[in-house]
C-alpha cells in the first residue's frame, strides 16, 4: 500500500480475477490470477471489473494505491489477457458493417416505435429510474472526454484538428463550470445522487462497466486508434436525438434545471459535433490512413453492441418491476414534493 490520499476507494471484487487484481493493489504484490483470466466470461462481472480497475490506474487511481502501479508489468500482463478476451468476443459478436459510412448512416435511422432507454424514460420514466440510469452512467460521464483525448497524439491533419475542436467543447471551452463532466455532476446533484468520482462502481452492472471499458481499451492502444475514432463518431452521431428525449424525461419528472441543462446542451452541441466528426475526423483519418476503415467500422459497431446490452439490462429489470442496480444506492438527497 501507499500513502497516496487521492482517488476513489477500491471496489468490492466479483470473482477470482477481480479479487486477484484488487488484492494486488491493496497489498502491493503481484496479482495471483492463474488461469482464471484466460477463461473468464468476456462480458461478465468478474472480467469487466478487473479491467475497470486496471484502467482506473491511468485515470485517478485509487486511494492508498501507489501511483507507480499504473505501469506495473505484472498488472499489465494480466490486463493484456483480459483485453484479448474482450476484443476477441467483440470482433466475433459485434461486427455488422463493412463500411464506416454505412455504419454511421444506419445510426441515424431510429427503429419504428422507439423502444430504447431514452424513449422509455421520456414516455414513462420515474425519478427512481432516472436516478438508476444516472448513477450507472456516471462511470462514463464523469470521465466522458478523457479517453478520447488520448488519441490526439496519434492523429494529424484534418482528423487531429477536428478531434481537438470537439474535445475543446467537451472540456468546457476553457471554462471549468462548463466541462461536460461537471455538468453531469450538476445533473446528479439535481437527482439527489453523490457526485464523488467512482461512487457507483459497486452498484453498476457488467454491461455498464463494459461500455466504460471499451473507450479506455481503444484510447490506450495506438493500434486501436481507428476503433477509438469509430467509437467517438458513434457517440456523437447518436447523442443529439437521445439527449433530446432524455431532456424531455428530466423535464417531465421535474428533475431540476441542471438535469435538464445537461441534455439540452448535448442536443445543440452534438448536432454540430456530428458534422465535424463525420467530415473532418473520420473522413480526415481515412484520407490519411485508408487501411484503418475496418477498425473505424469495428469501433462503431462495438459501441452500439455494448450500448444495446446496457439498455437491455435496464429495460428488462424495469419491466419486471426490479432495480437495474447490483446493490441499492443512498436515498434521494433532494426533497421531491
Amino acid at each position: 500500500m501507499s500513502d497516496e490520499p487521492t482517488g476513489p476507494m477500491l471496489p468490492q471484487d466479483r470473482g477470482p480475477v477481480s479479487a486477484a487484481m484488487i488484492g494486488a493493489l491493496r497489498d502491493g504484490g503481484p496479482p495471483a490470477v492463474g488461469e482464471a483470466a484466460a477463461t473468464a466470461d468476456p462480458y461478465g462481472d468478474d472480467l469487466q471489473l478487473a479491467l475497470y480497475v486496471a484502467y482506473e490506474l491511468h485515470y485517478r487511481g485509487f486511494a492508498g494505491v501507489d501511483p507507480a502501479r499504473e505501469w506495473d508489468p505484472e498488472l499489465l500482463r494480466v490486463r493484456a489477457v483480459l483485453e484479448r478476451r474482450f476484443l476477441d468476443a467483440l470482433r466475433a459478436d459485434a461486427t455488422v458493417h463493412d463500411s464506416a459510412a454505412v455504419a454511421l448512416d444506419d445510426l441515424l435511422v431510429e427503429p419504428v416505435g422507439g423502444d430504447g432507454v431514452p424513449h422509455v424514460l421520456e414516455r414513462s420514466g420515474t425519478r427512481s429510474q432516472l436516478r438508476e440510469y444516472a448513477a450507472q452512467r456516471s462511470l462514463y460521464h464523469l470521465k466522458e472526454a478523457d479517453p478520447h483525448a488520448w488519441v490526439l497524439p496519434r492523429l494529424w491533419g484534418r482528423a487531429k484538428a477536428g478531434m481537438a475542436a470537439v474535445e475543446f467543447d467537451e472540456f468546457g471551452g476553457g471554462r471549468a463550470e462548463r466541462v461536460h463532466a461537471q455538468l453531469f455532476a450538476d445533473l446528479m446533484t439535481d437527482l439527489g445522487l453523490d457526485t464523488t468520482y467512482g461512487r457507483y462502481v459497486d452498484a453498476a452492472g457488467a454491461e455498464m462497466l463494459a461500455v466504460v471499458n471499451l473507450m479506455s481499451l481503444f484510447g490506450l492502444h495506438r493500434a486501436l486508434r481507428g476503433a477509438l475514432v469509430g467509437h467517438f463518431a458513434a457517440v456523437e452521431v447518436t447523442s443529439s436525438p437521445a439527449s433530446r428525449r432524455l431532456a424531455g424525461a428530466m423535464r417531465r419528472a421535474g428533475a431540476g434545471p441542471a438535469a435538464e441543462f445537461f441534455y439540452d446542451e448535448h442536443v445543440e452541441a452534438d448536432a454540430v459535433h456530428e458534422q465535424v466528426v463525420r467530415h473532418e475526423v473520420v473522413d480526415g483519418l481515412l484520407a490519411a490512413e485508408p487501411h484503418l476503415e475496418r477498425d473505424v467500422t469495428f469501433g462503431i459497431d462495438a459501441t452500439g453492441f455494448l450500448d444495446d446490452r446496457f439498455g437491455e439490462r435496464l429495460l428488462s429489470a424495469w419491466q419486471a418491476g426490479e432495480s437495474s442496480l447490483r446493490r441499492a444506492i443512498e436515498p434521494d438527497l433532494v426533497h421531491v414534493p
